[in-house]
């Protein structure tokens, strides 16, 4: 049992006890347990920062686990009923709600942005909206009917999903939260419905690929720019990818250029999951085989693998750059660590060439380092353009492109 003491009487929680009447605080009374649940510690920890009027600070992945394990079993019908503390400081601190009474839809807009993070066409994004009630047809289904609902994606019976998938779908939930409210969005998002307003899919930009032709690295040679997600691009033989020198891979639903290439080279059964993750199989294999599993690579160390599924765009490899070293709860990167990647993506395109006997004649690399690595576009863009200029004076038939997120970043390279 919990019971709240109002503010004038010492504001505090009480575990295992009842309040009596006009003695202002708490008489302890035996408690079937001593020790307070993982969501009485949530809430206690929430209130105590509120009653120190301390700015909202993002809830632990420890307290949303907790309490997305709830919210799955009552629904999104029982949110206005319940207390979710780790919650409602994310929807605030995410700007999803803007006070008391917008709580509740501000957290299932907070879910619903976080399935569109996991992938709405992704299976874990699809059980997500199915096992917490974010699709329109689903909101007020019982728990049972959720989940069964959920496993259907899978293809797995009810029970086999809470016991094996439905653990990863809430895990994966969790940090997807937690990566909506690093990139915190301006206004509430409305409540995920797998459409737009219009009716349509939700698409991932509002304007298609862009390719700009002959963008000057100097007076003599020049190079691609595609305005585009990574994944889509087609028939360049060499993708780069940038990764931190331990050489493991985002997770596939963050809004990487890591991410992105993994999920596109896994490959997937008829049913759409995923039975072989390529891209961190191989990874794995090659830190085993050079005796570096769990220790960091040099920063610029360039690790080939296979394109996997993208093989079917016409991409030949991917070249994963180690150029992020960890520090504290983000990424440094060196400048000089993306001109030792570069000169490493030409160097090892050269072995493959020389030992496979087949032309790799084009690469593509994005800014490397401009995401969670801190640099700005402008600075990894320079850095790329002078190791290029360098690489492109030896070995001038490469063909060589450069892949950006948006047109802002284009004209920030000086592309547009």
């Amino acid at each position: 049992m919990v019971s709240r003491i109002s503010p004038g009487s010492g504001s505090r929680l009480c575990y295992g006890a009842e309040r009596r009447p006009g003695r202002g605080g708490c008489e302890s009374v035996r408690s079937r347990s001593a020790k307070p649940s993982p969501r009485q510690r949530v809430l206690a920890s929430l209130v105590a920062m509120s009653q120190e009027q301390s700015p909202v600070s993002l809830p632990s992945y420890d307290q949303l686990i907790d309490e997305l394990r709830i919210l799955r079993r009552i629904g999104l019908a029982g949110l206005r009923g319940a207390d979710f503390p780790a919650l409602r400081a994310a929807a605030l601190a995410g700007g999803f709600s803007a006070g008391p009474d917008s709580v509740p839809a501000g957290i299932e807009a907070l879910l619903g942005e976080a399935v569109r993070r996991l992938g709405e066409k992704d299976l874990l994004g699809r059980a997500a909206a199915h096992a917490f009630g974010l699709l329109p047809d689903r909101r007020g289904d019982p728990a049972y009917e959720r989940r069964k609902a959920a496993a259907g994606v899978y293809g797995v019976t009810p029970e086999r999903f809470r016991k094996h998938q439905e653990p990863q779908v809430v895990q994966q939930l969790a940090e997807a939260v937690l990566a909506v409210l690093r990139n915190p969005v301006r206004e509430p998002a409305p409540a995920f419905t797998g459409q737009n307003r219009g009716g349509g899919l939700r698409t991932a930009g509002l304007e298609p690929p862009l390719r700009v032709e002959r963008v000057p690295v100097d007076a003599s040679t020049s190079f691609t720019l595609h305005v585009s997600p990574i994944e889509l691009l087609r028939d360049i033989d060499i993708l780069v990818s940038s990764e931190n020198v331990y050489l493991e891979m985002s997770k596939t639903f963050r809004p990487t250029v890591s991410g992105s290439l993994r999920l596109a080279a896994a490959v997937r059964d008829p049913a759409g999951e995923i039975v072989d993750d390529v891209l961190v199989r191989e990874l794995g294999d090659w830190l085993r085989a050079n005796g570096r599993p769990g220790l960091p690579v040099r920063s610029g160390t360039v690790v080939p693998t296979s394109p996997g599924a993208l093989a079917a765009r016409g991409v030949r490899r991917i070249y994963h750059a180690a150029v992020a070293t960890p520090y504290e709860d983000t990424y440094r990167v060196g400048p000089e660590s993306i001109a030792r990647a570069v000169a490493s993506c030409f160097a090892l395109a050269r072995e493959e060439e020389a030992r496979e006997g087949r032309r790799l004649s084009s690469l593509c690399f994005p800014l490397l380092g401009a995401g969670r690595g801190g640099l700005t576009p402008v600075v990894s863009a320079t850095w790329l353009r002078w190791a290029i200029r360098d690489e492109l004076a030896r070995d001038p038939d490469r063909q060589v492109h450069m892949v950006v997120r948006d047109r802002e970043m284009a004209r920030a390279v000086g592309a547009l």
